[in-house]
């Protein structure tokens, strides 16, 4: 629970939205948008909307609430 708790922080959602930014730029920019950069584009922008949405995509498997308001109020 602490992990979801600090995903659902601001910093934990800076973080996501940071890393996910890096990963669109480096799959688009340096891999020149070949298959794995499009995939990897791809995994960035989900990242990056979990951050900005406040979801923690990975809450589930480790057994906390999805939506970062609810781990923040449990």
């Amino acid at each position: 629970m602490g992990f979801a708790r600090f995903m659902a922080s601001p910093a934990g959602r800076l973080l996501r939205v940071a890393l996910g930014v890096g990963f669109v730029f480096y799959g688009f920019r340096v891999l020149g948008g070949s298959g794995w950069g499009i995939a990897l584009a791809a995994f960035g922008a989900i990242a990056v909307i979990a951050g900005v949405f406040n979801l923690c995509l990975i809450a589930g498997l480790l057994g906390a609430p999805f939506r970062g308001r609810d781990v923040l109020n449990s």
